[in-house]
């Protein structure tokens, strides 16, 4: 996720912060101090500091659920309004859905019931929903968040855990992607309400509310492109067409590509005509303004970017690309030449072809030709 840091890295996941949340933090301080100097600026910090490892252990609750079904969870962003675990692939089936959906929540379940237990249940309903007075107790107001942290994140809407658990419910029934964009669409319904009710109550439900639709959204699309590229292979969408570069050649000579064709992507290649990089159209114009028209190829060269075979699953090749942050990936042949691209754009297309005929075959032509010259 852009505009984070990586804090560390914990059982193979990393801990990511966005600057959003460093922004609070400031915030926090300084309205606490308002209220009662340094004292109380700096409880202030560590309070929202302890809500936040409860977050990342609500996190480690679905990571830990996922790994049980061999999913693995590259990072986890700490934002303002919570944590996101990001899944290398969705739950193929709805138990998995399920389980790993409420994991979270049981996670902030025994945290609070561990902090009522320690400060010996003296606590009230009307403290324990009070957790932004600086004047009830630490840990009553820490097991005040925990609780919210359950209701919250049970609200039946997508992408919130409630939301995934009604789309394994649903999943049952339906299909995957129709339990998906009624989720979805739940969520937004949410999320409207919460920015209406932002306007006359507090600035931070608007700012969740545009977290909820937008997340809603990237999960439906998500969810639809999935289901689209069921039975498609990579060869049957990849750009075939495309203009090579050669990892001893001079940016000068990339300029004049980029000029000379519509490509945003171009493979470079070895002396043996193996894939070795790409270079990106803002590469080339960050690389020459950095080296000059005379760097090389190789030295500004992504070495990242992951390559796949035309008859991987196009669904396999779009996860790479997604687990990577990879722009596009490489086609290569057995013999490790590039024959082909698949990025995003290649993907978009796909939709909209597929939205104009639902039942069009994707690599027809293709097969077609391949026939007729064999």
């Amino acid at each position: 996720m852009g505009w984070s840091l990586k804090l560390g890295t914990i059982a193979g996941t990393e801990i990511r912060i966005h600057m959003t949340f460093v922004l609070l933090l400031v915030w926090i301080w300084f309205t606490h101090y308002q209220i009662g100097g340094a004292p109380a600026a700096w409880e202030g910090v560590a309070f929202i500091l302890s809500v936040f490892v409860c977050v990342v252990l609500h996190e480690f609750g679905h990571i830990a659920a996922a790994r049980r079904f061999g999913i693995k969870t590259p990072d986890i962003t700490l934002l303002p309004i919570g944590g996101v675990a990001r899944l290398e692939r969705n739950p193929s089936e709805p138990r998995e859905e399920l389980l790993i959906g409420v994991a979270g929540p049981l996670v902030n379940i025994v945290i609070a019931a561990l902090l009522l237990a320690v400060i010996g249940g003296v606590a009230g309903l009307e403290q324990l929903a009070r957790p932004q007075d600086p004047q009830i107790d630490f840990f009553v107001r820490l097991a005040g968040v925990n609780i919210f942290l359950v209701l919250f994140n049970m609200i039946p809407a997508f992408p919130m855990d409630g939301g995934r658990v009604l789309r394994a419910i649903l999943a049952w029934r339906w299909s995957w992607e129709r339990a998906t964009r009624v989720a979805a669409t739940i969520g937004q319904g949410t999320a409207f309400v919460m920015g209406v009710a932002g306007l006359f109550y507090s600035p931070l439900l608007i700012l969740i509310a545009i977290f909820v639709y937008l997340a809603a959204e990237s999960e439906a699309q998500s969810s639809q492109l999935q289901s689209i590229s069921r039975g498609i292979n990579v060869g049957d969408v990849m750009v075939t067409e495309f203009a090579l570069l050669q990892s001893e050649a001079r940016l000068s000579e990339a300029a004049e590509l980029l000029l000379a064709t519509s490509q945003n992507e171009f493979p470079v290649v070895n002396g043996e005509g193996q894939f070795a990089g790409l270079l990106t159209r803002d590469g080339i114009i960050g690389a020459m303004k950095e080296g000059g028209p005379n760097a090389l190829v190789r030295t500004v060269m992504r070495t990242d970017i992951p390559w796949v075979y035309e008859e991987t699953a196009l669904g396999d090749s779009l996860r790479v690309m997604q687990t990577t942050g990879a722009p596009a990936a490489a086609v290569v042949s057995r013999s490790q030449h590039p024959i082909g691209i698949i990025n995003y754009e290649t993907i978009g297309e796909m939709l909209m072809l597929r939205a104009a005929v639902h039942d069009f075959r994707f690599g027809m032509l293709r097969r077609s030709r391949a026939g007729s010259h064999g």
